[in-house]
């Protein structure tokens, strides 16, 4: 540890990573998702979305003691393990082979949903200019903080717009005045007629995505490398998840009270956020409408820069370990010559994405390899966490290895029905 480096003691002043990677899997879809859970059910499925904030607190934690336990990145864990493929001295195995070509398609596809996503509330806002141009906007904006700011403006920035996207999301629950007794009553599980998969749905779709691998990288960024760092670790990715979860509630807040009892319907997708801003215009009046379209584009723009921070370092690590170039990878990070192709994959020929009708086959691999990459997470963690790989004092305990282990078949249940979906 260096001079620079503040004491691990120091906990209540250095919380961050798991800030930014908990709004990073926060994406407008996900507040959608949570409204209309509200609109159908009330409260009733309020549980699920808290059982949910626990499942994703139990994946990033993992991914975070794996990288302050071991001294290594998850894709080193993930090239660490059997099944190498092709000949002797291959550089590939299923894992790494998986994620190289997940994070190919689906970088591709989600560039062009980022920006969109990032574009409705600013559209919505300045018609002056369409959606199309707005996205583009978004992602060279996105594309241009990443590319020159560091880790430390990268996550000042991210942090302030978690503060927006706060006093947006709890501000509406406060206007709406949630009934709190029954708000009480939606922490016992239950499960209302024909929600099974919806519950399921619900628990794992908030909060949830790649950027959960890029955890390590953003320890190591922030200078917490070590176990003894891993009190903060665990304190910083609670904290993240607490926030998570009065988002979560807060939206459910909105949807059962607003939509729920108007028998309002959203649009799927992001889109329907913006039929939620016509409602509350229509109650609550221009500002009230203004500030949720801005808190919207919080929501959503965290999300892109996100993901082009933190997966362009994860597909560094990979063109890294391709290529014997580890060192000197890991040295630059976000500035390095492969994190900086990623970004530049990310934002252009996405771009094309927003012009064209996305074509069929891409998006069902896109579909595929998304849905499977949160039981992929899980299941490795379980193994790498559970192997002489990791320290005897870090392995998994009964309730690690519970909480994953119940996250991988959670995931797998509904990758099977996304693939069952695209067909």
């Amino acid at each position: 540890m260096t001079d620079a480096t503040p004491a691990p003691r120091a906990r209540f002043s250095l919380i961050g990573p798991g800030i930014v990677v908990a709004a990073t899997g926060v994406g407008a879809g996900d507040l959608v998702a949570t409204l209309v859970a509200g609109s159908k059910y009330g409260y009733a499925l309020l549980w699920a979305a808290v059982v949910g904030a626990v499942v994703k607190a139990a994946l990033a934690e993992g991914a975070g003691r794996w990288t302050l336990a071991s001294g290594r990145t998850l894709f080193d864990g993930w090239s660490s393990l059997p099944g190498a493929i092709g000949t002797r001295g291959a550089k590939l195995n299923w894992a790494t082979a998986y994620f190289a070509l997940y994070v190919v398609i689906w970088g591709f596809v989600y560039g062009a949903t980022a920006m969109t996503a990032s574009a409705l509330p600013l559209a919505a806002l300045f018609p002056a200019l369409d959606l199309k141009t707005w996205g583009v906007i978004n992602g060279l904006i996105g594309l241009g903080l990443v590319w020159f700011g560091g880790y430390g403006l990268f996550e000042r920035v991210m942090a302030a717009l978690v503060g927006v996207m706060f006093v947006t999301v709890v501000g509406l629950a406060v206007i709406v005045a949630p009934d709190v007794p029954r708000l009480l009553t939606g922490l016992w599980p239950t499960l209302p007629p024909g929600s099974a998969f919806y519950t399921l749905g619900l628990i794992g779709g908030v909060g949830g995505t790649i950027t959960m691998a890029a955890y390590g990288y953003w320890l190591n960024a922030k200078g917490w490398k070590g176990p003894e760092w891993m009190a903060t670790m665990r304190l910083d990715n609670r904290v993240a998840y607490v926030v998570t979860g009065v988002f979560v509630i807060a939206m459910l807040v909105v949807g059962a009270e607003l939509l729920h009892a108007g028998g309002v319907a959203l649009a799927g997708g992001d889109r329907g956020l913006l039929d939620l801003d016509r409602v509350l215009r229509e109650r609550f009046g221009p500002v009230v409408s203004v500030m949720f379209l801005i808190g919207f584009w919080a929501t959503s723009f965290t999300s892109l820069i996100g993901v082009w921070q933190g997966v362009s370092l994860l597909f560094a690590d990979f063109w890294a370990h391709m290529t014997d170039r580890t060192a000197d990878e890991a040295a630059r990070g976000q500035h390095s010559r492969a994190a900086r192709g990623y970004m530049l994959w990310l934002t252009f020929p996405p771009i094309a994405l927003l012009f064209l009708d996305r074509p069929f086959a891409l998006i069902v691999a896109y579909g595929v390899l998304g849905s499977l990459f949160m039981p992929f997470l899980a299941g490795t963690l379980i193994w790498l966490l559970n192997s002489g790989r990791t320290p005897p004092q870090w392995r998994n305990g009964w309730l690690s290895n519970g909480l994953l282990a119940a996250a991988a078949l959670l995931f797998a249940v509904l990758a099977g029905k996304e693939i069952a979906g695209l067909f």
